[in-house]
């Protein structure tokens, strides 16, 4: 088999599916309501214990926002932003020196910047850069 070719782990396919269900609030029964499939069922997708069809998986995409790319392979950036997508990775390996808040916070704040395009994230930067002196009194 071809070295390049992606393979799709369907583990981490779920476990970004909770991760986003997680980050909207929502319980398995109000996401099952939303998109009309049984939470057990929906249960067994966020542990990888079952495959979705293209249906349902469009289904979890548009109900979170987020690219159907991004839940089958965690790569919604665009390949000018790679340098990004290292620094999260990084950041991600350097949260665990902070206490569990510090790191539930840095989390959700990494989920977000991900799906944000370049400009978005440079937008970002210049808005923290010009609160930073505010935020450190």
């Amino acid at each position: 088999m071809d070295k390049d070719k992606k393979h799709l782990d369907f583990k981490e396919i779920g476990h970004r599916i909770r991760l986003e269900r997680e980050m909207l609030n929502l319980s398995r029964e109000r996401l099952a309501e939303i998109i009309e499939l049984s939470p057990f069922y929906i249960g067994q997708i966020e542990r990888g214990e079952r495959k979705m069809s293209l249906d349902t998986l469009v289904k979890f995409s548009n109900t979170f926002n987020v690219s159907v790319d991004y839940l089958l392979f965690a790569s919604n950036l665009h390949n000018e932003d790679l340098e990004l997508k290292n620094f999260y990775t990084v950041l991600e390996a350097a949260h665990n020196d902070y206490n569990s808040e510090f790191n539930e916070d840095l989390k959700e704040l990494l989920i977000i910047l991900s799906r944000l395009n370049h400009k978005e994230i440079v937008l970002i930067k210049e808005i923290i850069i010009l609160l930073f002196p505010y935020i450190k009194q």
